[in-house]
């Protein structure tokens, strides 16, 4: 008796369909002069995949299935129809070029399977990576630790490699979100490549993987910071955003040549980080009611002072936001802009055509209240920052020096008559970040007898005493899952500041030292950074070791 196989039957069937279907390929390949290709045999980039959306790719026919820099291999179903041309049009306006293939429907069906694989952030429109609220909300809850970050990147990269790294670019900078990192580092070594965060002003290494991915993520930032694949022994900078829950978070990318590839910093400019009010910045009581009242005046400058990354930014925000209101108007002059203030008006400038001073030339005819100039560096931003503040204007603004001190003879360097100085600056502020405690793991500790001497020396020149000031413990670091075993959760102001007052006028007439400017501020009574540092150890704020990183103790 013969026994009929139905199941081997109805795939023999499928087969010879199929196979009509792709020679049916073949033959309208011929007719359209489009080259037949069968994608089963082809591995298709996920990557490709995302530059058209799911629907539209269905509308038109078509699926992109490989690209390199600008070149895009394109499967489609109907070369001449006007929802094709349509969609090729539009990627050709983009500046793609294009590389069409004729292919079956079943070709096509299996390309569009892959946008399941697409992972949940999709480019939406130039420079904008998409991220759902709902899967960054399912991702931030994951993320606790380092750990856990290491944990999502390590698990992605032995996937589909097509698939993984923009899944690995996507938990990067999720991770330096939910961490509340500032920069991602991505640099390239002989062997392999460094991942790293910067974590409170710290960088932390988070792991290391191979070359090849290393390539592949390259390329992938190079395209969505709109930078030259080709370009590889030049410093390139770039920009792309992120959508989370709705708020748009910009990236700048900076890309410079090294000995192994190029190195790659991503900064991160998360709104939130900038929301800082006054009270919180970690400002001492007495210079904060002093300032409080400084930046309510009418006209005149004040100045902040300090490296890079010591949170003049921030400061200089916070005061605007303490002083503005619908009655006043507030320009910013910003190199760049690198955060959004509702209500203020915001520039940025041009260094080939739009320099500080000329911003702040333009700013002045708009009739401002305030005026804030991201930086005074040179003597032409000087002079017209100083006559704004003369005529009317209270102007904020930043200077590079060590300390609120050097703030006076830099001005002097730039060729400001001091004269003009001591009846223009109403106050001068340095300062400095320092990494806060994590409190669920701080220890308290005795000092060692060099650590007494030290603090009590301190301790015993703050002119204005501290009430309940205690001096006979501190605390360290000890790292817990809380803090991603850092020791250390946020960040703190350390401040110090001079007051323009007769005695410092007398004194500037005099091209004085810092040293001697120092010895002359050191009568108003406001503590330096050396002791709001050690004040902030013993109250239990941070540690003598971190107050070491930042400023010179000469324990």
């Amino acid at each position: 008796m013969i026994s009929f196989d139905e199941d081997k039957a109805n795939k023999k069937v499928d087969d010879l369909l199929k196979k009509e279907e792709e020679d049916l390929a073949v033959i309208l390949s011929q007719k359209y002069g489009v080259e037949y290709l069968d994608l089963s045999r082809i591995s298709i980039e996920t990557d490709a995949l995302r530059l058209l959306p799911e629907d539209q790719a269905r509308l038109a026919k078509v699926a992109i299935f490989e690209i390199t820099n600008k070149k895009l291999k394109i499967a489609s179903l109907s070369p001449e129809s006007d929802s094709t041309k349509s969609a090729l049009d539009d990627l050709k306006r983009k500046g793609y070029e294009i590389e069409l293939y004729m292919v079956s429907k079943a070709s096509l069906e299996r390309a569009w399977a892959r946008y399941k694989e697409i992972s949940f952030a999709s480019e939406t429109k130039a420079g904008v990576l998409d991220i759902s609220n709902e899967e960054i909300e399912s991702f931030l809850s994951k993320v606790h630790t380092l750990e856990d970050v290491v944990k999502l990147i390590e698990g992605v990269l032995n996937q589909n490699k097509s698939y993984r790294i923009s899944r690995i670019l996507e938990i990067v900078i999720s991770g330096a979100l939910a961490l509340g990192a500032s920069d991602v580092h991505v640099e390239p070594e002989e062997t392999d490549t460094r991942l790293r965060y910067r974590l409170d002003g710290v960088l932390t290494d988070i792991l290391r993987f191979d070359k090849e991915t290393f390539q592949l993520l390259l390329s992938r930032i190079k395209l969505l910071s709109r930078l030259k694949l080709n370009v590889k022994n030049l410093p390139q900078d770039g920009r792309f955003s992120i959508k989370v829950s709705g708020e748009e978070i910009e990236i700048r990318t900076s890309l410079l040549p090294g000995a192994y590839s190029e190195s790659v910093v991503m900064r991160i400019l998360n709104p939130k980080s900038i929301q800082v009010p006054m009270e919180e910045l970690g400002i001492p009581e007495k210079l904060f009611n002093i300032l409080d009242h400084e930046i309510k005046k009418p006209n005149g400058m004040l100045l902040t002072t300090g490296p890079t990354g010591s949170g003049k930014t921030t400061t200089l925000y916070a005061f605007l936001r303490r002083i503005h209101n619908p009655e006043i108007k507030v320009i910013t002059i910003e190199d760049p802009i690198e955060y959004h203030l509702k209500g203020i008006v915001q520039t940025q400038v041009d260094h080939k055509q739009y320099t500080f001073a000329g911003g702040l030339r333009s700013a002045l005819r708009q009739d401002p209240d305030v005026i804030m100039v991201g930086e005074i560096r040179d003597a032409e931003t000087a002079e017209i920052a100083i006559q704004s503040a003369n005529t009317g204007h209270f102007v904020l603004s930043t200077l590079h020096t060590n300390s609120a001190a050097g703030a006076f003879p830099r001005l002097i360097d730039l060729d400001v008559n001091p004269k003009i100085i001591s009846s223009t600056v109403n106050m001068v502020l340095a300062q400095r970040l320092l990494r806060k405690l994590c409190k669920n793991c701080a220890k308290e500790i005795t000092p060692t007898p060099e650590q007494k001497k030290f603090i009590d020396s301190i301790v015993d020149g703050i002119t204005d005493k501290l009430k309940d000031l205690q001096t006979e413990k501190i605390w360290e670091a000890v790292g817990c899952e809380k803090c991603s075993g850092l020791g250390y959760k946020g960040r703190i102001g350390i401040y110090e500041a001079i007051k323009m007052d007769e005695q410092i006028d007398k004194i500037i007439n005099q091209n004085p030292s810092e040293a001697e400017i120092e010895k002359i501020a050191k009568t108003q009574g406001i503590m330096n950074l050396k002791e709001d540092g050690v004040v902030k150890v013993l109250q239990g704020v941070t540690t003598l070791d971190e107050l070491a990183r930042v400023v010179d103790l000469e324990i």
